[in-house]
């Protein structure tokens, strides 16, 4: 057998591709990843990968079996992953691969099929909420010894375990290492050594920070105007105020309108959150030397993505969920060079779902039947090579309806290249649990290629009705192809025909 590749999977928690320079945002101008960027720049960046639910826990479980939250059993942030269940992990360790996980995991269960792990975590009831981890100081549950508290920033812990694993393991054997950071995730605590570096900078602000919401349909227009504190940039204010806020408070705000405010919220939000990804980008830099150290880097293949995006104050958003772009979207970068031309770019619609057997692929594994797998490896699309058969599109779903006073409301839809559709259900169906009033359903279509900033909601346009009733009948395909009818919700059946 060839000699297998390492993997090396290292995965942020709520980062923007807009808050990695490589990709040209806005932010590009005042803020670099220069270690994220190498890896762009030494291999390939994919500018359409996606997750089928913009949600940590989902998102998480998705990776590591390749299915969606509905045959896997995680939709929400309050289902587990059955330990039992087949991961892509297990089938790795059992074919001879080293596996290990550090950092975030949030799958409310004890990782399985990993040789050492070591996960954020703290004692008590509600292990969900422990699983988020702290960035001072944190707990973790380690394999062998359990609740371990750790002395320092939470990014540089995960750093400092990931590199001691690495000269720790055994050279013989290839291996699958799981490199999972908290940040950026809120609230956004960064490490001292980042303190200033910002001193002196505007951050751009996107054009839709005051976003007319006229165009929408009701199912998105005024959800969020008065809930929780997650919803909105704005609403960070009242946080960021506080004389206890984690990074120092917010001042010199009195007497500032309604804008300004906004405004200065959002300085303080972009700011603290880019920070944290600093730091990220600093913990790539030390795990490459690592691997050139050993001289292992041009034998392992290196990524780097996030669980899902996040809004940085596009349509004056903060947090996830949404199936706007800056959520729904992942950044992804993959280095290597024995396969991947340096300074690729790729725009195939790839998603989560994909990960594990693009893993299996790597291994030089067939994937498991037994997995019910829903996804296909995209090792050739990396390689420039994408298969004729390649689908255009990803079928997404987002469950939750206000399992918490910020959540959004529950919707699924397409997005091909060229469009998006999406129908927002607004309706609390039995899998999630949740007991409060629906909110109004609605439709929305997007061109992705004249409108990438989805400000022109065309659903309903006549000029637009053959490409929504294209779109609705290859959404439904997609939802019978993947076994997510909504054949046990008559009630959104109800909805979705009397909203057409």
């Amino acid at each position: 057998m060839p000699k297998r590749p390492n993997i090396l999977f290292i995965m942020s928690d709520d980062h923007a591709a807009n808050a990695i320079s490589a990709y040209g945002s806005r932010l590009a101008s005042v803020f670099q990843t220069p270690h994220m960027d190498r890896l762009g720049r030494e291999g390939v960046r994919l500018d359409n990968f996606f997750s089928t639910n913009s949600i940590c826990t989902p998102a998480r479980a998705t990776i590591l079996t390749g299915q969606y939250g509905h045959v896997n059993g995680v939709r929400t942030l309050s289902d587990g992953l059955d330990p039992a269940r087949e991961t892509v992990v297990r089938h790795l360790q059992a074919g001879g691969y080293q596996t290990a996980l550090f950092g975030k995991w949030h799958l409310h269960s004890d990782p399985a099929g990993f040789d050492e792990y070591k996960f954020l975590d703290r004692p008590g009831p509600n292990r969900g909420a422990g699983q988020q981890g702290t960035y001072r100081d944190p707990t973790f549950v380690e394999s062998g010894k359990g609740f371990v508290e750790h002395r320092g920033y939470v990014t540089d812990i995960i750093t400092e375990m990931t590199v001691d694993w690495l000269r720790r393991r055994d050279a013989s054997r290839p291996f699958l290492l799981l490199c999972h950071h908290k940040a950026p995730h809120d609230f956004w605590e960064y490490a001292a050594r980042h303190e200033r570096m910002f001193d002196g900078v505007q951050i751009p602000e996107p054009p839709s920070l005051f976003e007319d919401r006229s165009h929408r349909s009701e199912g998105s227009r005024e959800f969020g105007s008065s809930i929780g504190p997650r919803s909105k940039v704005r609403s960070l204010y009242g946080h960021f105020c506080r004389p206890d806020y984690v990074t120092g408070p917010l001042t010199g705000t009195e007497g500032l309108s309604f804008e300004q405010k906004t405004r200065a919220a959002y300085q303080k939000y972009l700011k603290d959150y880019l920070r944290t990804v600093a730091g990220i980008d600093d913990s790539v830099g030390e795990v490459l030397a690592e691997l050139e150290r050993q001289g292992i880097l041009d034998e392992t293949v290196v990524i780097y993505t996030s669980d899902q995006g996040m809004f940085l104050g596009e349509y004056d958003y903060q947090d996830k969920r949404w199936s706007f772009e800056e959520s729904l979207r992942c950044p992804m970068l993959v280095r290597y060079p024995s396969e991947i031309p340096a300074g690729s770019v790729n725009d195939d619609v790839i998603t989560n779902l994909d990960l594990a057997s693009t893993f299996f692929d790597h291994a030089g594994m067939d994937t498991p039947a037994s997995m019910n797998v829903q996804g296909r490896s995209f090792r050739a699309n990396l390689a420039g090579k994408t298969p004729e058969d390649w689908p255009d599109e990803v079928y997404f779903r987002y469950w939750m309806h206000r399992a918490h006073r910020h959540d959004v409301p529950a919707h699924y839809g397409l997005r091909t290249k060229k469009w998006k559709l999406t129908f927002f259900y607004g309706l609390p169906l039995d899998a999630t649990g949740c007991l409060e009033e629906p909110t109004p359903p609605g439709w929305e279509l997007y061109d992705m290629e004249n409108d990438p900033l989805e400000l022109k909601n065309l659903y309903g346009d006549p000029a637009c009705a053959g490409v929504a009733a294209d779109l609705t009948a290859r959404l439904d395909a997609a939802k019978r192809r993947y076994g997510d009818t909504d054949d046990a919700y008559p009630e959104l059946l109800r909805r979705r025909e009397a909203c057409r």
